[in-house]
């Protein structure tokens, strides 16, 4: 296995979810690779603000590369973290997914099996990439708002584990019988919206909620973030929603899709927010892309790029 050039004399740094330091698959996948000459260290978070602390503490290592191991909570606390550094020199990025649904490993195509996506963070090269600024926040995926959120915020971690990503699906039926829509609103350089909102999400990836694909087109070098939101409808026009929701061509009657690099948007009741699985709540926020602000390693043939 050749490593990537910069690690010859710069351990990898892994920083793992502490939730996940006892995993067998994790643990033989290191030893094995640290018996094979490859530079590998380990850290873990035990509390809020770890993930802050230890990437700080990296970039005052020197380390060059850094391999969260976690789910799209920890990927955003670890992005979060970075972009608070200054651009250079800020470490590379890997990913080792160990999460409920790994929703933008997923769509990255890094590997599941810790020792596939430890060899791609050793191997590999890094690409930048965009993120998104919302107020005070940042995320790499997807921000969800109404039911989306609602439903990631209220599934029990036990039923998560349970059933993956399709605790989501099951949360979202059940939710969506007594679901009230947001009176809300967004705005754009160039256009306004306003209606009853039942899910939007404002997309750097394409998908969310364990694998739904919300908009299958975006892109996470462009430059631009793609905005989705469905708006209330009566039952009798369920089949046009459905057409519009498949079709990410259209921006129909119910479905509204638009891409920019900038946009405000603001609800009557302080609408639940997800970034990248974390809850937020805000009656106003405002989304602004970040070009090539992270420099993530990626497999060749990622489709996001």
């Amino acid at each position: 296995m050749k490593l990537n050039d910069q690690l010859r004399t710069n351990p990898l740094r892994v920083i793992l979810n502490g939730k996940k330091a006892g995993d067998e698959a994790v643990r033989s996948a290191i030893y094995q690779l640290r018996d094979k000459g490859c530079p590998i260290e380990v850290r873990t978070t035990w509390e809020a603000g770890d993930m802050e602390r230890l990437i700080a503490e990296a970039l005052s290592d020197g380390v060059k590369r850094l391999l969260i191991g976690g789910g799209d909570g920890s990927v955003n606390e670890a992005v979060s973290a970075l972009l608070g550094l200054p651009s250079e020199p800020r470490p590379e990025l890997a990913i080792l997914p160990l999460g409920t649904a790994n929703d933008f490993a997923s769509a990255c195509t890094i590997p599941t099996a810790p020792i596939d996506a430890l060899r791609l963070a050793l191997t590999g090269d890094a690409v930048e990439i965009d993120a998104v600024q919302a107020n005070d926040r940042a995320f790499v995926n997807v921000a969800t708002a109404g039911i989306g959120a609602q439903i990631t915020a209220e599934t029990p971690e036990q039923l998560k584990n349970f059933l993956g990503g399709g605790a989501y699906t099951l949360m979202g039926l059940i939710k969506a019988v007594s679901f009230t829509p947001y009176e809300s609103g967004l705005s754009t350089s160039s256009k306004e919206l306003s209606g009853k909102v039942i899910v939007g999400a404002v997309c750097n990836g394409p998908q969310a909620g364990g694998g739904q694909p919300l908009a299958p087109n975006a892109r996470i070098n462009d430059g631009l973030i793609d905005v989705v939101a469905v708006l209330e409808f009566p039952a009798k026009d369920l089949d046009i929603v459905v057409k519009e929701i498949l079709d990410p061509e259209v921006d129909g009657k119910y479905v509204k899709r638009l891409k920019v690099d900038k946009l405000q948007v603001w609800s009557d009741k302080g609408m639940p927010i997800n970034l990248d699985g974390e809850p937020y709540k805000a009656d106003r926020v405002e989304f602004t892309v970040l070009p090539k602000a992270i420099a993530m390693v990626l497999p060749a043939d990622c489709p996001l790029i």
